[in-house]
């Protein structure tokens, strides 16, 4: 293990039993807190596909509306697609994004009370919701061998997470 782990060694990982087996953190002693967390990332798209999602004029519709339920969707079944996380609360998910001349900004906050943090909810409505927008997008992005040789998805990550004690 390293120092930036917080682990001294493989006795301090909470996700493995003594012998090594992957299991699910108990956190039925924890108390309930308020909890927010909050991701970020971008997807990088041609000028031209930026202004036709300004102008909504994306052939498969509404590209930010149809990410926005994406990413709150993915947020709410977090615990479905990472197999260690908790199933969780969602009290409040909002969503920001912010188109920039060559690349989509994407923001996910994301607030519960419970007993675990919700960092993997913010970082799965980010991957989600920036899918999305590749996906509503992709006939527009290929060139013409049919690749996205320019297009791609980055620099997703937590931007804050915080816990307030009841």
């Amino acid at each position: 293990m390293t120092e930036q782990s917080g682990a001294d060694d493989a006795t301090d990982l909470t996700h493995t039993t003594d012998d090594g087996d992957v299991q699910m953190v108990d956190v039925g002693d924890k108390p309930d807190s308020e909890r927010r967390a909050v991701a970020a990332g971008q997807i990088h798209l041609a000028p031209s596909t930026i202004e036709a999602i300004r102008a909504d004029e994306v052939g498969k519709g509404d590209v930010l509306s149809t990410a926005r339920v994406g990413a709150i969707q993915a947020v709410k079944h977090t615990w479905e697609t990472i197999p260690m996380c908790h199933q969780i609360p969602i009290t409040n998910v909002d969503t920001a994004f912010d188109l920039r001349e060559d690349r989509i900004d994407l923001e996910v906050a994301v607030e519960t009370t419970g007993k675990t943090g919700c960092e993997m909810e913010a970082l799965e409505g980010v991957t989600t919701g920036l899918n999305v927008v590749w996906d509503m997008v992709k006939a527009v992005e290929k060139d013409e061998d049919g690749q996205y040789p320019a297009t791609r998805i980055e620099n997703v990550r937590v931007l804050e997470k915080e816990k307030r004690t009841r």
